[in-house]
């Protein structure tokens, strides 16, 4: 997420800037892994070497937090270290308030600010996490969180854990695409659209397209564990982490309120399936989110005043998905 002042433009629908870093981080110099980029890359590329990389990421961040349970699941900690910033900001940059001094033990600055500008001294665009940095020249070498996740699969896989899931599965990917984009269209970015709506019109059109979808997803998991049928994947990192703020966030600070994710039975089961999972449960900081959420989004929430709820103890509570 970018830090700003500004959240909601009065009158207009929210469209998410999405102008990334184009950089890649791959196994082979200006080539990807991946059987379906068949054609050499047209963004520039760095190797994957390990120690090379910091991922600086926040708790508070879904986008950033797909990038730690990747990471984890892959089992990279002890190849890309992992930066974590405060959960709350201003307008110029995520910063190290969680590290002693306010400062990151590895790359020595208070403010991921300072990582983009080493980058290029006249950059800006947004301050965004998660974003990978490179340790000794202290540069942001990619922002481009959806990539960052695809490239830790497919570039780093030499020093993934021997057990590690297979996330993108050759036989399901092409509807494995179809289904993230609609998840990230329709839900991921679409509670932002509701959330951030500058109209009734823009809210009306974001909470029907909103609900469409969770509809589409609760009649879909009723029947399969995961999203792609028996198996974890990626799709299940990206619609996990907007899954695991909906009640928290969601559901009454961005308007999203037809219905509790905690009554919705295929997803609440399922949110509860993954979050039993260390890499996604003990990733998924409920107390950062609500301070990050409810603090920098002042337009949003002028008082700063972070609501006490809601019970999180059902997220521990059986989910009996293993018969499915």
């Amino acid at each position: 997420m970018t830090p700003s002042t500004a959240y909601v433009t009065p009158g207009q629908a929210f469209e998410r800037d999405t102008d990334y870093l184009p950089d890649r981080i791959t196994a082979e110099p200006g080539r990807s892994r991946d059987p379906y980029e068949r054609d050499d890359l047209a963004a520039p590329t760095r190797p994957a070497e390990p120690g090379r990389y910091r991922l600086v990421a926040a708790k508070a961040c879904p986008w950033a937090t797909r990038a730690i349970i990747v990471r984890e699941l892959l089992g990279l900690e002890g190849v890309i270290s992992l930066g974590l910033a405060a959960p709350t900001h201003d307008e110029r940059s995520w910063s190290f308030g969680l590290d002693a001094g306010g400062r990151d033990p590895v790359l020595g600055i208070s403010r991921l600010q300072e990582a983009y500008l080493r980058r290029d001294p006249s950059y800006d665009k947004g301050i965004t996490v998660p974003a990978m940095v490179e340790i000794d020249s202290g540069e942001v070498v990619t922002n481009d969180f959806p990539w960052i996740t695809h490239d830790l699969y497919f570039e780093w896989r030499d020093h993934h854990r021997a057990d590690a899931p297979d996330l993108w599965p050759a036989h399901l990917r092409e509807e494995m695409d179809d289904v993230m984009e609609r998840v990230f269209t329709e839900v991921n970015n679409g509670v932002y659209r509701c959330g951030f709506a500058g109209s009734q019109e823009a809210y009306d059109e974001a909470y029907d397209r909103l609900w469409n979808a969770l509809d589409w997803l609760e009649d879909r998991l009723a029947d399969r564990r995961y999203l792609m049928g028996e198996a974890l994947t990626e799709a299940d990192v990206r619609l996990f982490t907007t899954l695991a703020r909906f009640d928290v966030i969601y559901h009454g600070h961005f308007k999203c309120n037809r219905q509790k994710l905690t009554e919705l039975p295929a997803l609440w089961g399922y949110a509860r399936d993954l979050y039993a999972l260390p890499a996604f449960g003990g990733n998924t900081d409920f107390e950062q989110i609500k301070q990050h959420y409810y603090v920098v989004q002042g337009d949003v929430n002028p008082s700063g005043i972070v609501p006490g709820g809601p019970d999180l103890s059902g997220w521990l509570t059986p989910h009996g998905r293993e018969t499915l």
